[in-house]
């Protein structure tokens, strides 16, 4: 796949790149090297002063970065700026806490003296996606450059603008020893690069695939890795919830970020006495979408990040209608140039058919009956993914019931699943493993150290 910014909405080439040579990347790994030495043994109060300078960058310059994500795969304007707010929000969190998640844990054992140390491995390989060109980065690159870490970027092919721009906000900030820098590269070339010694670990949010190559590789040659990978969020909805409310949310949940966000909700389980009146307010909610140019501030809707998706969604919807599912609403594409795919909802939903469990990676919603909550959750786990899931209940002991038996990384109830940088992020089964944000995220490279002194 060419490096280059392609407008999704239009279809048009605004930038290219040349991928590095083997020389320039072999330079940018010495540089990471070098960068670490400097890095590890900078105090907290320094790591600091230059993460929280980055947050200041991303919020002064939001509205420039934010039009860089739209141009680049097509998430409405106004969404791409909060995206930057966000990043700017995780780097103040992590420069004001990193120093107390990773102080020394004094365990009382029989010796005189026994802690626990945190320290940092070393170079971090990020492999990232597209589909939150910034926020996904800088939620590892928080952690791990307050943790004393460094990192190399390898960023997916259509967003290399994006890329460059978090090399040079880090740069700016003062990280400019070489902590943080992108690396213009194919795909082919992670595995060779993770293999070298001097990267310490990996982390990646993509596909199933590209997880499965990553961890296998860093298996090879025992380097630790976190995986974070698709989704198929159950967004379950009882008797009891506030019926308004559950469908303004859920088509919000639905189709943020056009849809294409591992976390958005994707299968619609509804008890079966309110179905029939979440149908009809979710349909119409879906069809008074704008759908339109991502850059007009007023759009709800832009268009997929490449022509691929559209193609692939269409034919999981197709698919799904061939095997029995009722298409209430959308179900083509939309306009002669763009990567427009129309608000789309389908009801029940055979097993064989892919809506069923599959992720759906756009503005598809499938809607599902069910009988009572043991039904629910039955389907919201019948799936290989494990990431989030939304319940919608004002009862509290049927809400327990949800959090303790659905099987996701995490559990929000009555509210749309998020990313928080004040709690764990991650999934189970093949939702991948591991976990980013919060204490626990902080933890993940690092070498947790016992030390013991018997006597002094």
């Amino acid at each position: 796949m060419a490096i280059a910014t392609i407008n999704p909405a239009t279809g048009e080439t605004l930038k290219t790149f040349d991928a590095f040579s083997a020389d320039e990347i072999e330079r940018r790994l010495r540089r990471a090297v070098d960068a670490f030495v400097v890095n590890r043994r900078r105090s907290f109060a320094d790591r600091a002063q230059r993460m929280k300078r980055a947050g200041e960058l991303l919020e002064a310059r939001k509205s420039e970065y934010g039009r860089v994500m739209t141009l680049e795969m097509g998430k409405p304007v106004k969404a791409a700026v909060a995206e930057v707010e966000k990043c700017a929000r995780v780097c103040a969190y992590y420069a004001e806490n990193a120093e107390r998640f990773l102080a020394d844990e004094h365990v009382q054992t029989d010796a005189q003296e026994s802690f626990i140390r945190y320290q940092p491995l070393g170079p971090v390989l990020a492999v990232m996606p597209w589909n939150f060109p910034f926020w996904q980065v800088f939620r590892f690159v928080a952690p791990a450059l307050m943790a004393g870490n460094v990192g190399l970027l390898k960023h997916a092919s259509n967003v290399p603008q994006s890329a460059l721009a978090i090399e040079e906000v880090m740069r700016d900030a003062g990280y400019d020893q070489g902590e943080m820098q992108t690396l213009l590269i194919g795909a082919e070339l992670v595995s060779k690069i993770l293999q070298d010694e001097r990267v310490k670990a990996a982390t990646l949010t993509g596909s199933e695939p590209a997880g499965a190559s990553v961890a296998s590789t860093a298996a090879k040659v025992i380097k630790k890795s976190v995986l974070e990978l698709g989704g198929s969020d159950p967004f379950v909805v009882m008797p009891s919830a506030d019926l308004e409310e559950a469908v303004t949310i859920a088509v919000k949940a639905r189709v943020v970020n056009n849809g294409q966000s591992c976390i958005a909700a994707k299968r619609f389980i509804v008890h079966e006495s309110i179905a029939g009146e979440f149908e009809t307010r979710f349909v119409r909610a879906m069809e008074s979408l704008k759908v339109g140019d991502p850059l007009d501030e007023s759009t709800d809707l832009g268009p997929l990040a490449m022509p691929q998706i559209v193609e692939d969604l269409d034919e999981q919807v197709r698919a799904s209608v061939a095997a029995g599912a009722r298409l209430l609403t959308g179900g083509h594409r939309l306009g002669e140039r763009g990567n427009f795919y129309a608000p789309t909802v389908l009801a029940d939903i055979p097993e064989s058919a892919p809506a069923y469990a599959q992720e759906t990676f756009g503005p598809v919603a499938s809607l599902f009956r069910v009988k009572d909550a043991d039904d629910a959750i039955r389907l919201a786990n019948a799936t290989l993914f494990g990431l989030g899931a939304s319940v919608w209940t004002r009862d509290r002991k049927e809400a327990d019931r949800f959090i303790d038996r659905i099987e996701s990384g995490q559990v929000f109830v009555n509210a749309m699943v998020a990313s928080d940088p004040r709690v764990p992020f991650g999934g189970v089964k093949h939702s991948g493993f591991g976990r980013e944000l919060g204490v626990h995220g902080i933890r993940e490279f690092v070498n947790i150290k016992t030390i013991w002194i018997a006597k002094m």
